[in-house]
């Protein structure tokens, strides 16, 4: 196996991280002034919450949510059938050599910590958890 290669055990490498980053900071900025051509994206306010890149960059996976958490489905339609142009626009802006194909999936993150804080606070893990302390 290459060097570098994302696996379970070894995890994404420098690179990988740092043009994920760069994506997610310049794709942001793009959703965020409304620099695509279409006028049912432009309104809607979309957190890009991660983003992840295959090894060789060729694919890089957008972690998104709309604002509010509503309108889900239709966000990641209008982004997937904006793909061409964010991609073009991610391209020029983050001067990247080769501008990876973008896929959109939704954020799950809050709706764990959601799930995670609601578990915390039921009692019989806090029982569990105070006397692990002692």
């Amino acid at each position: 196996m290459a060097k570098n290669r994302y696996t379970e055990d070894t995890g994404p490498s420098q690179r990988q991280l740092r043009v994920g980053e760069l994506i997610r900071r310049t794709l942001s900025e793009v959703l965020m002034r409304g620099d695509v051509h279409d006028p049912d994206l432009n309104r809607m306010s979309i957190t890009v919450g991660e983003v992840r890149t295959t090894p060789d960059l060729r694919i890089a996976t957008v972690y998104v949510l709309p604002l509010g958490g509503k309108g889900k489905d239709e966000v990641l339609k209008l982004l997937a059938r904006n793909k061409g142009e964010l991609r073009t626009i991610i391209g020029r802006k983050a001067q990247l050599k080769y501008a990876p194909d973008l896929r959109f999936q939704l954020d799950m993150t809050f709706d764990q910590m959601d799930a995670t804080r609601d578990m915390l606070a039921q009692a019989s893990v806090r029982q569990d958890l105070e006397r692990d302390d002692e």
